[in-house]
C-alpha cells in the first residue's frame, strides 16, 4: 500500500498555478497453463510520482520512477518549469481553469496482495478440472491476470484523493476439432474488481461457466457459415457493450471530438433510435457498485456519471478539465494515466446500453430469419463510427427459434446508422468487466448493455 508521502508536498505549488502531483503503483501477477504445462508464472511492480502544471493554455510535465519526498519535490520543480518554458511559445494565452473546490476522496477497496502459490495452485487445479471433464478438447489453456493500480492524487485547486482499483480475471481457451477436421476454439474471462478471493474462493459457478462455454464449444464444431448481407440480429450484451464502447464510445471522447470525430458539432442530434440510451457511469450502477468504480480522476475531478446519449438524442461528451472548459461543459471525471509516467487522457470508465423492457425470449421470437451474435474477440472503428468486428460465437434464428451455431465470422456498419435500426432491448444489463482499452496508453474499462435487436451486415464465409 502506497505510503502517503505527497500531501505535505503542496506547499511546494507556486500559487497561481494549477498543479497536480500523482504517485502511482501498478501492479502485476500472471500465471498460464497450456495443456497441463505451466509457462508463464510472473509478478512485478512500477511506482513513481509525476506531476502536471497548468499556465495559460500550456501544460508542463515531469516523472520520476523514485517515490520518495525528495523525489517529489524535484518532479513539482521540473514541470514547473516546463510549464513556464512551454508558456514562453504559447501565442494563446488562456484564463486558468474554473476551481473545483478542495475535497478528500477514498475508494472503498485497497489492494490485497496474495502468494504466487496460490495462484498457481488455482489454475491447477482449474486446469485439472478441464482436462478430466472433457477428454474431447484438441487443447486448452487457463490464465490468471492480475492488474491492479493506486494512486494518490494532489492538487492545487480541485479534490486530493487515495484511490486503488484491484482488478483480476481467469482466462479460458479450449479448442477441438470441427465437423471437416478443422481444428476451432472459443474462450472466456472470469472475474472482475476485487481479488483473489472475492472472484474465485468458490470453484462451482467456474465450472459452471466453463460448462456453458464447453457446450458452445461443441454447437460450434458442428457449424455453419452465416450467409453474408444485412440481416436482422440480436446482439448479445458483449456485442452491444464492445459497440458502445468502441464504435460510440470513442466518437464522443471530446478530444477526439476536436480531432474531428463523426460526433462534433453534433449536440442535440438524434443519432439513435429512441429506444438507445448510453452512459458512462463513475461509479455507481442501479443502487449497487458499477465494474469499475472511479471516485476520482487524475486531475482530482470528483468523479460521476456522464450521459453521452438519452433516448436516441445526442447529449453531451467524455470530458478532462481542458475539453470540459472549451466546450462550457462540467468534467465528469474520466481523465486517468495507465503509468505514473503517462499524462492523464480522456478515457471511458462503465459505458453501457441502458435497459429497456423486452425479455431476450420475446426478441428471439420475433426474428423469422436472422441470428443470435453472442460474443467478439477483437474489432476495430474509427472516428467516422464506422466498425468491424470478429464474432466467435452465435446462431442462426429461424422462425422464431437458436438453430444451428455459426462459425467465425464478422460484422461491420457505422455505429449511429445502426443505432437507428434499433427497435427492440432487453430488460437486463450484462457487464464485460474485464476490458481494456487502448488509446494510446492501456487502461482497464468495463462495457456493458443488455440485448438488443438491430440491422447489421454479417460477412459470411
Amino acid at each position: 500500500m502506497l505510503e502517503d508521502i505527497l500531501l505535505k508536498q503542496k506547499s511546494l505549488f507556486e500559487t497561481g498555478l494549477q498543479t497536480v502531483l500523482r504517485g502511482q503503483e501498478n501492479r502485476y501477477r500472471s500465471v498460464s497453463i497450456q495443456n497441463g504445462n505451466l509457462i508463464g508464472n510472473s509478478r512485478s511492480e512500477e511506482r513513481g510520482i509525476c506531476s502536471r502544471v497548468y499556465l495559460g493554455g500550456a501544460y508542463g510535465f515531469a516523472s520520476t520512477a523514485e517515490y520518495s519526498e525528495e523525489a517529489a519535490a524535484r518532479t513539482i520543480k521540473a514541470a514547473t518549469e516546463n510549464a513556464r518554458y512551454l508558456g514562453k511559445y504559447n501565442t494563446q494565452k488562456k484564463e486558468p481553469y474554473p476551481s473545483l473546490g478542495s475535497s478528500y476522496v477514498t475508494s472503498p477497496r485497497m489492494i490485497i496482495d496474495f502468494e504466487q502459490k496460490r495462484i498457481v495452485e488455482l489454475c491447477k487445479e482449474i486446469d485439472a478440472h478441464i482436462e478430466k471433464t472433457y477428454p474431447d478438447l484438441l487443447s486448452r489453456s487457463v490464465s490468471y491476470n492480475e492488474m491492479t493500480m493506486e494512486k494518490i492524487i494532489v492538487t492545487s485547486d480541485a479534490a486530493d484523493g487515495h484511490v486503488a482499483y484491484p482488478r483480476c480475471g481467469l482466462y479460458v481457451k479450449m479448442s477441438k476439432k470441427s465437423a471437416d477436421g478443422q481444428p476451432i476454439e472459443l474462450s472466456d474471462a472470469i472475474g472482475g474488481f476485487g481479488d483473489l478471493e472475492d472472484h474465485f474462493k468458490d470453484l462451482t459457478p467456474i465450472y459452471e461457466k466453463i460448462e456453458k462455454l464447453h457446450k458452445q464449444l461443441c454447437d460450434k464444431a458442428e457449424g455453419v457459415y452465416a450467409e453474408a448481407g444485412v440481416k436482422t440480429v440480436i446482439l448479445h450484451p458483449d456485442v452491444a457493450g464492445m459497440i458502445a464502447h468502441e464504435a460510440i464510445g470513442h466518437t464522443v471522447e471530446a478530444d477526439l471530438v476536436l480531432g474531428g470525430s463523426v460526433a462534433n458539432g453534433r449536440i442535440g442530434e438524434q443519432v439513435a433510435s429512441d429506444l438507445v440510451s448510453i452512459v458512462d457511469y463513475a461509479h455507481t450502477f442501479r443502487g449497487g457498485q458499477a465494474p469499475l468504480p472511479v471516485y476520482l480522476d487524475d486531475e482530482g475531478v470528483v468523479a460521476k456519471d456522464a450521459v453521452l446519449i438519452e433516448n436516441g438524442i445526442l447529449k453531451g461528451y467524455m470530458h478532462d478539465r481542458e475539453s470540459a472548459d472549451h466546450f462550457g461543459a462540467e468534467p465528469c471525471g474520466n481523465s486517468r494515466g495507465y503509468i505514473f509516467s503517462d499524462e492523464p487522457l480522456i478515457r471511458m470508465r462503465n459505458t453501457t446500453v441502458l435497459p429497456g423492457k423486452d425479455t431476450l425470449e420475446d426478441m428471439i421470437a420475433s426474428v423469422d430469419d436472422g441470428y443470435y451474435l453472442i460474443s467478439t474477440n477483437n474489432g476495430q472503428a474509427d472516428l467516422t463510427g464506422e466498425f468491424m468486428f470478429g464474432i466467435t460465437s452465435g446462431y442462426e434464428i429461424k422462425n422464431g427459434k437458436l438453430g444451428r451455431a455459426i462459425l467465425d465470422t464478422t460484422v461491420s456498419g457505422v455505429a449511429f446508422d445502426l443505432l437507428k435500426t434499433v427497435d427492440m432491448v432487453s430488460d437486463t444489463v450484462t457487464w464485460c468487466p474485464l476490458g481494456y482499452c487502448g488509446k494510446k496508453q492501456m487502461m482497464p474499462v468495463s462495457m456493458g448493455g443488455p440485448a438488443i435487436r438491430c440491422k447489421i451486415s454479417i460477412g459470411g464465409r
